[in-house]
């Protein structure tokens, strides 16, 4: 603990900027890797996940990712739930390079109701395509549209906000029971972001199937201006994996998906994640760089379009390659823009290690 002033004290946190991975005397091939992940009843290529913002996933990139051997999760409140075309309004967006413009711009079309109708239009559309459905709503919006979700027949179902608790307390409205809710719907939940110990434990007990580790606009640092809230990812990560190891002994063996959800802004970011105790990471910037992203070069997520507090903003980036490249290369690049899954492959084999829950064991020192 680190004393500031003479009543309060502080616990040294880490960013994954601040860590990195110790080589080890062995090595593998990378041949040797197995990069498979399960969660509940789905098995995935590799551990990753789309991140189900408006300027990552649409309906085809989903599909994309889906075929890739990833899996894309649709933001069930975003433009693609509130128009039947959001393609002018993406593409208008795309055409304002004023922030505080842009941010009212957002704000506006954001306002527009979702439908219930679009949302299982939406989810219909990815699985016609014969891969994984995963869609994505908020703490706010889960009671009204999770029976609509449900009967869509997706496989995973993400209640993900900026910061989630199992005991959300309001005076104006009845919050929602998480641990209710989950037990009674008849689809593995994803739910998050936390950032301690103690909320993730709260939340595995909810029965979810995994958690999100992070919070919302982490990526651009805007909730800590904001805000003044955030806590570096690689500690809450490793605390997250505590109570992963916690939980499971109290639960008699009921293992928890710890899923990385913040600051994973390339390759590097997510191997780090990795070795910090998470079993995959949510990616939503090193997939806006990507030719089909529905973005057009720049990326946001929901915090950029509160009606009246916004807590991020839109942020521009160069397109690298397309999803594929993003994804399993190749890379044409040295940046960890690109090839995502080969660098996760190679940092895994260039450290000794041929699967991830082993590779949650590898060595980290701080810089």
């Amino acid at each position: 603990m680190i004393e500031i002033g003479r009543t309060k004290r502080a616990t040294k946190a880490y960013s994954l900027d601040d860590v990195a991975i110790v080589p080890t005397r062995r090595t593998r091939g990378i041949e040797e890797v197995d990069l498979t992940w399960r969660i509940d009843a789905l098995q995935l290529e590799f551990p990753l996940v789309a991140a189900p913002m408006d300027s990552v996933m649409s309906p085809a990139t989903a599909i994309t990712l889906g075929q890739l051997g990833g899996l894309g999760v649709l933001n069930l409140e975003g433009l693609w739930t509130r128009y039947a075309d959001p393609e002018p309004h993406l593409a208008e967006l795309a055409e304002i390079a004023d922030a505080p413009a842009a941010t009212k711009r957002m704000q506006e079309l954001y306002s527009e109701p979702v439908k219930a109708e679009l949302i299982t239009a939406r989810l219909d559309e990815i699985r016609q395509a014969n891969v994984p459905v995963a869609g994505a709503l908020s703490p706010q919006l889960t009671r009204e549209f999770a029976g609509v979700v449900e009967r869509a027949g997706v496989d995973l179902f993400v209640i993900r906000g900026t910061t989630v608790s199992a005991e959300h307390v309001s005076s104006l409205a009845e919050p929602l029971n998480l641990k209710e809710f989950i037990y009674n719907l008849d689809v593995p939940v994803i739910v998050g972001g936390c950032a301690s110990y103690q909320t993730a434990l709260h939340l595995m007990r909810t029965g979810a199937a995994g958690v999100l580790v992070g919070f919302g606009g982490a990526s651009t640092r805007r909730t800590r201006s904001v805000l003044g809230v955030e806590v570096p990812m690689a500690t809450a990560i490793a605390d997250a994996a505590d109570a992963r190891r916690d939980y499971l002994d109290e639960s008699g063996g009921r293992y928890v998906q710890v899923i990385a959800d913040g600051g994973v802004g390339g390759s590097g970011d997510i191997a780090k994640a990795i070795v910090c105790g998470a079993d995959a990471a949510m990616v939503g910037r090193p997939l806006a760089q990507a030719t089909e992203a529905p973005g057009r070069g720049y990326h946001w997520g929901a915090e950029a379009w509160h009606p009246r507090l916004p807590q991020g903003r839109r942020e521009r980036f160069d397109t690298v390659g397309t999803l594929e490249e993003i994804l399993l290369g190749p890379s044409r690049v040295a940046d960890g823009t690109m090839n995502l899954v080969g660098a996760l492959r190679k940092a895994m084999a260039t450290t000794g290690y041929t699967v991830v829950k082993e590779f949650q064991r590898a060595e980290l020192v701080v810089h």
